[in-house]
């Protein structure tokens, strides 16, 4: 079986959180991790889950805006620099289970998301969502992630995997 995670990331807290989904998907599936930029839109035929992440801008997906204004707000490079998540998913086509995720800011635990954003355009685009959206937390805009939340992620895509494989999860 094969995983296909494709994320979005301006600080590198989404990307690292991507990467522990798929290291506890890669338990029993084969898995690729790509920024959204290089990510195909027609999905393979023989693609079992995708699994699409990004973080929480203005309470939802980020637009070209919120890319500008956290490239202001890095003290480096940014790892996103094009389309981002929501027009990746506008585009994106195939018969697919899937599962969405973010990353948002503890505090001010602020309404919307990214992951609930991404999960209804992947619904309208005819994929078949497998799990409820999951939010991962960053102390600040930047980061880093809070302590424990890779571990989560890790867990979170074992339960992915065993959702899609049938297979029951190692812990």
């Amino acid at each position: 079986m094969r995983a296909l995670v494709v994320y979005e990331s301006m600080f590198g807290n989404t990307q690292a959180i991507a990467e522990a989904i798929g290291g506890g998907l890669a338990s029993t599936m084969a898995v690729e991790v790509i920024e959204v930029g290089a990510a195909p839109t027609q999905l393979a035929d023989d693609l079992d889950l995708l699994v699409v992440g990004g973080p929480t801008h203005a309470f939802s997906m980020s637009r070209p805006q919120t890319r500008a204004d956290a490239i202001k707000q890095a003290d480096g490079p940014v790892i996103s620099i094009g389309d981002g998540l929501r027009e990746w998913v506008g585009r994106v086509s195939g018969t697919v289970a899937a599962a969405t995720f973010d990353t948002r800011v503890t505090r001010p635990r602020l309404a919307g998301s990214a992951a609930r954003a991404a999960e209804r355009r992947l619904r309208r685009r005819g994929l078949r969502m497998v799990a409820k959206p999951a939010s991962f937390y960053v102390q600040g805009t930047t980061g880093p992630l809070c302590p424990g939340e890779t571990d989560r992620a890790r867990r979170w895509g074992e339960q992915l995997a065993a959702t899609v494989t049938g297979l029951p999860t190692a812990g």
